[in-house]
């Protein structure tokens, strides 16, 4: 039985993959009845429980240590399970500890099985590795950081020892699996007294690179749990010469952690970790503000009062949220930053990038990077307790004209790309203007520009440039000139109306052809003449008295003669 593997397959296409252990522990309760039926190896009727036991002499088919596994599967999982719910329900953990057990005990009983003739030693070994796996599982749960340690140490040893038994594809999965547990070795080497073992929780971190899921997970807990217990110690902090108390512990743990992180980044070797931790550090930072936030407002009144007694000086409390602000704003200003570096360099390739068919960067995008930067250093020089501080404006002001250089740097850029010279070449002055502020004003600062890009090398890259776009600007305006010829000039005129000239035009091979004016204009038609009858006033009509029919006499006279015949 492929123990491990099956756990592994079970694991990632049932929920594992997001974190779901409902879903999976679900899976285990179904797959159990099936197997269940298949083998005909019921516990009772619907009416009656009975319960059955899997025993040496039934062994015939590895079906039946199926059942026991994802027995045990269901139970971790349910255990799992409940550890998530028991951030915000803590009594949840005393149920979380009763299922460990249940699969520790199922774990034991595979183990017992595997020791039979029948069972080869492959299988032995992984179900004592599964055995340990869970049995460490359970003393970190219940803080036995010696016994875990041994547990998950005869984990890591068997399966080291099944990775050189078998082919490097085999050997992936228990590689995996001693990559999982590492951290949580030297988590308990850390709680026993091995001062050592952080830093290699955060070597570990870094080696993860950009993975996500429960091993990079479980690392972050890990280091949050580490953290937590050093931040005991730590009671005030300092910075710009003014020490205040924190005492909040979400704070402490986000500050003992900030040299730690902020080596991280600098040891990342790819954009993708720099980006990833780059993240995590403004996550953990805004939690801090969170958490310094509502303690400002119910203090709102008492700072107020402070603030009218120490004539203008800002409570404790909201100088730490003016440090912690400060460091979230920093920190943003240095992730644009690696990020502008790093579309600097594929400016640079842009021709490879062209050729295999990718995106490729334009000047624009690092234009709204510099955008942002320089909307963050605005925010700086905003912060309450600071606006009196000479020396950080003007630090803060010097950083603002390198970022503001480079900002039209990339302005003039863009506008080389559509041959606008003249705005580029104004564009380029003005970068020369704030590149000479700075190497002016930078005097006892130059400590401060240290970790900003050097203002040299840009000027020596802004007067290069200047050759070059006026020797491309001449070259455009002869090649204007080339081709204003008769047999080049377009006067917009469709293909129907120029067939007497020749006229090269593109767009007679493209989508948007102009071959006729649709729809046709309006032209002047004569019109259908109009009669006028004048001479129908000046005639006169014959008479027609003799030609109408006098109407017969009326009256007793007339009706006597009808009767008789007699007529007039």
């Amino acid at each position: 039985l492929a123990v491990l593997q099956i756990v592994k397959e079970s694991q990632q296409q049932h929920g594992l993959r997001h974190g779901d252990f409902q879903r999976y522990r679900g899976y285990c309760s179904r797959r159990l009845r099936r197997l269940r039926k298949t083998l005909n190896f019921k516990m009772g009727n619907r009416h009656k429980f009975t319960g059955k036991k899997v025993t040496e002499e039934i062994l015939s088919d590895n079906r039946y240590l199926l059942l026991i596994l994802m027995d045990a599967e269901r139970a971790w999982s349910y255990a799992m399970q409940l550890k998530q719910e028991a951030n915000t329900e803590p009594r949840k953990r005393f149920h979380l500890l009763s299922r460990l057990r249940k699969a520790v005990k199922h774990a034991e009983e595979l183990e017992r099985l595997c020791e039979s003739n029948r069972v080869d030693a492959k299988t032995k070994l992984e179900a004592q590795a599964y055995m340990a796996y869970l049995t460490g599982m359970l003393r970190f749960e219940h803080q036995e950081w010696k016994a875990a340690m041994e547990a998950f140490n005869k984990c890591k040893t068997i399966y080291e020892k099944l990775a050189n038994a078998f082919t490097e594809e085999q050997a992936v999965l228990y590689n995996q699996r001693v990559e999982e547990i590492s951290p949580n070795i030297r988590y308990c080497a850390y709680n026993i007294g091995d001062q050592s073992a952080m830093n290699e929780l955060m070597q570990m971190r870094l080696r993860s690179g950009g993975t996500e899921g429960l091993l990079a997970e479980k690392l972050e807990a890990l280091i949050t749990q580490t953290r937590a217990k050093q931040a005991a110690t730590m009671s005030e902090v300092e910075w710009r010469g003014r020490t205040v108390p924190v005492k909040i512990d979400k704070v402490r743990i986000f500050l003992l952690g900030l040299a730690d992180n902020e080596a991280a980044i600098a040891q990342a070797e790819n954009e993708e970790t720099k980006e990833r931790l780059f993240e995590s550090l403004l996550s953990e930072c805004r939690d801090a503000i969170q958490a310094v936030r509502e303690d400002l407002k119910p203090d709102q009144k008492q700072r107020e009062h402070s603030l009218e007694n120490d004539s203008g000086k800002v409570s404790n409390i909201q100088y730490l949220h003016s440090y912690l602000t400060y460091i979230k704003l920093s920190t943003a200003i240095k992730r644009n930053e690696s990020m502008a570096k790093s579309l600097q360099k594929a400016l640079l390739q842009q021709q490879r990038s062209e050729e295999d068919g990718k995106r490729t960067p334009r000047p624009q995008d690092l234009i709204r990077l510099y955008d942002i930067i320089l909307q963050n250093l605005v925010e700086l020089t905003q912060l309450p307790g600071l606006e009196e501080d000479k020396n950080f404006q003007k630090e803060i002001g010097l950083k603002t004209l390198v970022y503001k250089a480079y900002r039209c740097f990339f302005i003039a850029q863009s506008y080389v790309l559509v041959k606008k010279w003249s705005e580029a070449l104004v564009l380029y002055e003005r970068v020369l203007k704030y590149a000479r502020e700075v190497q002016s004003g930078a005097g006892s600062h130059t400590n401060s520009l240290k970790e900003l890009p050097d203002v040299q090398d840009l000027i020596t890259q802004v007067n290069a440039e200047k050759y070059s776009l006026q020797a491309a600007a001449i070259l455009d305006a002869n090649d204007t000139h080339e081709t204003e010829s008769p047999s080049q000039v377009k006067d917009g005129k469709p293909l129907s109306e120029r067939f007497e000239t020749f006229c090269l035009d593109p767009s007679l091979v493209s989508k948007q052809v102009s071959l006729v004016h649709f729809p046709p204009g309006f032209q002047p038609i004569p019109c259908k003449p109009l009669f006028f009858d004048l001479a129908l006033n000046h005639v006169a009509f014959p008479p027609l008295e003799d030609k109408v029919e006098q109407k017969a006499k009326s009256g007793l006279t007339g009706y006597i003669k009808g009767i008789f015949g007699f007529k007039s």
